[in-house]
């Protein structure tokens, strides 16, 4: 017999090994958008589902929900729709772009940062050059600025 066969009382080595806390009951154990970006801004939708922006410089605006970005701004580039030049882009979250003629009129929009946001499913990296938005669950999306719309 070894006297690991018969332990001497008081002279156990112990190891206690942490344990992760457990999640509260009833409460999602992993977030809510698993692929937004750490760190992103969440901009809560309407009751409608429905999140409108405008960019740091005021020149967009844009609306946002589950299935589609649209953004409005006077384009210096944009194509033809009935003989005069587009004002409005939108992109679908399989990549599908339209350019319209229109008005988002007076929406209730946040002025947003140079910053990362999420809404509706979208991750939205603004910078000075334009601003980004990209779908968390296909990967498409666009980039807008005044000068350049480019689909992905």
């Amino acid at each position: 017999m070894t006297p690991a066969d018969h332990p001497i009382p008081g002279n156990q080595i112990t190891r206690e090994v942490a344990k992760p806390p457990a999640a509260a009951p009833g409460l999602p154990t992993t977030p809510a958008n698993p692929t937004a970006p750490a760190g992103a801004i969440p901009l809560p939708p309407d009751q409608n589902g429905y999140v409108f922006i405008e960019t740091k410089s005021g020149t967009t605006r844009c609306q946002i929900n589950k299935d589609t970005v649209g953004c409005e701004a006077p384009f210096t580039n944009s194509p033809l729709q009935d003989g005069e030049h587009a004002n409005g882009v939108s992109v679908d979250s399989g990549g599908k772009v339209q350019w319209v003629l229109g008005n988002l009129g007076a929406i209730p929009t946040v002025q947003i940062d140079y910053k990362t946001y999420n809404a509706a499913g979208w991750t939205i990296v603004a910078t000075a050059d334009g601003t980004r938005f990209t779908n968390d669950r296909t990967g498409h999306g666009m980039f807008v600025s005044l000068d350049k719309v480019n689909t992905f």
